[in-house]
């Protein structure tokens, strides 16, 4: 399966590590993974951000593995965060975690998520 990064200099160029589009050939099958919040496996959240930016990724990778599919299967991804001064800290997370992989994106900075103690939700489509 090959994923093809669509770039044009007729609009502006991404502001960090992401596509400005990603073309999926005719056939792929596609998959939509539902928002994964920071949590555990035993539906704990913790309070660190960081742990829940890292474990927002960790569940949508590991929806993906169970598909057979990794971060370069990834075609789109939008995040919600609840803190802006935390954009650093979700590009830094989002680039170790996807690990080259450039999907396009989209990054929202919103009021609250479903629980008053979540940070981050990360959602995601995927070919493969």
């Amino acid at each position: 399966m090959t994923l093809q990064y669509v770039s044009t200099k007729n609009a502006p160029l991404p502001f960090s590590n992401y596509s400005q589009a990603v073309s999926v050939a005719t056939g792929n099958r596609l998959l939509h993974v539902s928002g994964q919040v920071g949590a555990r496996l035993d539906g704990t959240v913790p309070e660190d951000e960081r742990e829940q930016h890292e474990l927002a990724w960790a569940n949508v990778l590991a929806i993906l593995a169970a598909e057979g599919l990794d971060a370069g299967n990834l075609v789109d991804c939008h995040v919600y965060i609840t803190n802006p001064a935390s954009v650093p800290l979700y590009r830094e997370i989002r680039d170790r975690m996807l690990k080259g992989a450039r999907p396009a994106a989209t990054l929202l900075v919103v009021a609250g998520l479903a629980l008053p103690t979540l940070k981050v939700e990360v959602s995601a489509v995927a070919a493969g």
